[in-house]
């Protein structure tokens, strides 16, 4: 075992599980979503949580060896939290409203980074290990940027928010 430590394994088991569901949810928001350009965000999400998985899995691999993270992986592919079906619950339930079911999952898709990036930040602050910090950080940008790409496009669908540092609504109605 290399300088990481054991205390590492649980949460890089945590993140590699937090890693899966927010991809499989993005493959899941792709299918449904009715927008071309929904579909393209949410593909692109699952792309990027699919490149987080293969960080966790090298660190994971330099304490445990090889072996063992193939072998958490299937465990965990084929042993998907409940969390993500009580998710996709919440999109489907709004499915007979097209709209509505696209914004229940870019608001979905929200609270799943800004939960990455809290336990993310967590992490990183509570290890001393140089390289796992590095590492927490880079991934900490990368989910903050999910972050303002999901807000951007909700902005986008709900006709709210700002272009440019201008308001794209005005709060008395006049446009």
């Amino acid at each position: 075992m290399d300088d990481l430590g054991s205390e590492i394994v649980d949460v890089i088991k945590y993140a590699t599980k937090m890693e899966i569901n927010g991809r499989s949810f993005y493959e899941h928001a792709a299918e449904l979503t009715k927008s071309k350009h929904g579909k393209e965000v949410f593909e692109k999400l699952a792309q990027d949580e699919a490149g987080h998985i293969n960080t966790f899995g090298e660190i994971f691999t330099s304490v445990l060896g090889d072996d063992k993270w193939k072998e958490y992986i299937d465990q965990e592919e084929t042993d998907k939290d409940t969390v993500l079906e009580q998710l996709k619950a919440r999109i489907e339930q709004q499915a007979h409203q097209d709209r509505a079911s696209d914004q229940e999952a870019l608001r979905i898709g929200m609270e799943l980074e800004r939960g990455s990036i809290d336990k993310y930040r967590d992490w990183s602050l509570k290890t001393e290990n140089v390289r796992v910090k590095e590492i927490f950080e880079k991934i900490i940008k990368e989910e903050e940027y999910h972050y303002d790409l999901l807000q951007a496009e909700y902005d986008n669908i709900t006709k709210t928010g700002f272009w440019f540092n201008m308001a794209e609504f005005r709060m008395d109605g006049k446009f």
